[in-house]
C-alpha cells in the first residue's frame, strides 16, 4: 500500500534529540527551540516567533491576544480543521462561517463584509493547501471594520502572498509542525507576529500565565502568576527533531515540488476531458506543495475512487466535513449567507499521496491507479 503520508525524516533528526539529551534541557525554550525561531524569523521576516506544542495552542494563544470574549463574533469558513473554531468557542465567542470560493477551497473575501456586525472582531482566513487567501482584500476590509485579522495558516509554512510569507500578514499567524505537514516536530506548532507589544502578553500566556520568562532574562528576581495563560512550551527534544528539518527545508521543499508538479502534469490530460479539476494557484500566491488534490464531478464518483484506488494499493483521503454541518459547529455558529460551494465543493475534493521521499515509481502508480479509474 502506497501511504497517504510518511513523516519527514532527513536524517540528522536522532542526532539533534541526543544533543538535547545531553544538554539536560529537556523542557522548553532551549537551544533548539532559540534556533527554530531565530530561523523563521530570518526566514519568515517577522519579529517574534513563539514555538508552541500545536498549532491548535498558537491559534488559542492568538485568541486569547486578540481579548475575543463571550457573545463576541469571529468569521471564518467553514471549510477548516476544528482547531479554527475552537480556539475562539474556548473565549466564548459565536462562530460566523461564511461560503468559499470554489477555484482556492479558501474563504471569499467578497462576502465577508455582508457578514460583519457590531459584534465581529475577528477575520480568521485559512489559507488552504499552502494557497494564499486574497490578504489585501481581507486586511482592508479588517482595517475599515478596526477589526482584527488572525492568520490560519497551518498548511503554509513557506508559502507567499505578494512576496509575504503565510502567517505574517495579518496581526497573528499560526503555523503547524504536525506529522502531516511538510515539516514535522510530531506535535507543534508556531505563533508569529510583528508588533512588538504583543511580546511580553504573548510570553505570559505561554508560560501558564507568569513572567517566568523575564525571570529568566534576569529582568525580575523572582517569577510569580499575572494572568490567564496555559501550558504552550513544546519540550526542546520536539524541537530539537524540527531543528534537523529547518536545516534542510529547501531540501524537503523541493522534492515536495518535484511531486505536486508530476502530478499535475500527469492530470491536464483527464481535467481537459472534463473528469476532475486540478488545484487552482492564483497569480498572488506561491503555494509550498502542501498536498496534491483532485476534484471529481461529484461525491459518489470521490466514494468510488477512493475504494477503487484502496483496492489497487494506494491510500487517498478527504476532509473536511464543513464546521457548519457538525453538531458542534450548529451549536457554536452559524452560517452566513448561502452555503453554495462549501459543502458540494467539499464533498469532490480527495487528497492523493503526497510527502518528501514519495518515489517516483509509487507517483506513477497512484496517477496510473487514477486513469484506470476513469478508463
Amino acid at each position: 500500500m502506497i501511504d497517504f503520508n510518511i513523516p519527514p525524516y532527513v536524517g540528522t533528526e536522532q542526532k539533534y534529540i541526543t544533543e538535547a539529551i545531553a544538554d539536560r534541557k529537556l523542557c522548553g525554550d532551549g537551544k533548539f527551540t532559540r534556533r527554530c525561531s531565530d530561523w523563521m524569523k530570518e526566514h519568515f521576516q517577522v519579529n517574534h516567533v513563539f514555538l508552541t506544542t500545536s498549532c491548535t495552542h498558537a491559534l488559542e494563544m492568538a485568541a486569547v491576544l486578540t481579548q475575543v470574549k463571550e457573545g463576541d463574533e469571529v468569521i471564518m469558513p467553514s471549510y477548516t480543521f476544528v482547531s479554527t473554531a475552537d480556539a475562539f468557542v474556548q473565549r466564548g465567542a459565536n462562530i460566523v462561517f461564511v461560503d468559499i470560493r470554489p477555484d482556492t477551497m479558501n474563504l471569499d473575501e467578497r462576502l465577508i463584509e455582508d457578514a460583519i456586525t457590531d459584534r465581529t472582531r475577528v477575520i480568521v482566513p485559512v489559507h488552504y493547501a499552502g494557497v494564499a487567501c486574497e490578504m489585501d482584500t481581507i486586511l482592508d476590509i479588517a482595517r475599515r471594520h478596526h477589526l482584527m485579522v488572525v492568520e490560519d495558516a497551518a498548511q503554509g509554512f513557506d508559502a507567499y502572498y505578494k512576496g509575504k510569507s503565510l502567517g505574517t500578514i495579518g496581526d497573528f499567524g499560526c503555523l503547524s509542525f504536525h506529522e502531516t505537514k511538510n515539516l514535522t516536530m510530531g506535535e507543534g506548532g508556531a505563533l508569529m507576529f510583528q508588533e512588538d507589544r504583543w511580546q511580553e502578553a504573548a510570553e505570559i500566556i505561554r508560560e501558564k500565565g507568569t513572567n517566568r520568562s523575564k525571570f529568566f532574562r534576569g529582568q525580575i528576581d523572582k517569577y510569580t502568576w499575572v494572568d490567564y495563560g496555559s501550558s504552550y512550551l513544546p519540550s526542546d527534544i520536539n524541537a530539537a527533531y524540527l531543528w534537523g528539518q529547518l536545516e534542510q527545508a529547501e531540501k524537503i521543499q523541493a522534492d515536495r515540488m518535484r511531486s505536486w508538479n508530476r502530478y499535475h502534469e500527469a492530470f491536464q490530460a483527464l481535467e481537459e476531458a472534463g473528469r476532475v479539476e486540478r488545484p487552482y494557484i492564483p497569480d498572488y500566491a506561491v503555494h509550498n506543495a502542501h498536498m496534491y488534490y483532485l476534484k471529481t464531478a461529484d461525491l459518489d464518483t470521490r466514494t468510488r475512487l477512493i475504494r477503487y484506488l484502496s483496492e489497487h494499493g494506494v491510500m487517498a483521503v478527504f476532509h473536511y466535513i464543513p464546521l457548519h454541518n457538525a453538531p458542534a459547529g450548529k451549536k457554536f455558529g452559524r452560517f452566513h449567507g448561502e452555503d453554495r460551494y462549501t459543502t458540494k465543493e467539499s464533498e469532490r475534493l480527495l487528497r492523493l499521496p503526497l510527502y518528501y521521499g514519495l518515489t517516483p515509481s509509487d507517483q506513477e502508480q497512484v496517477i496510473t491507479a487514477v486513469y484506470d479509474f476513469f478508463a
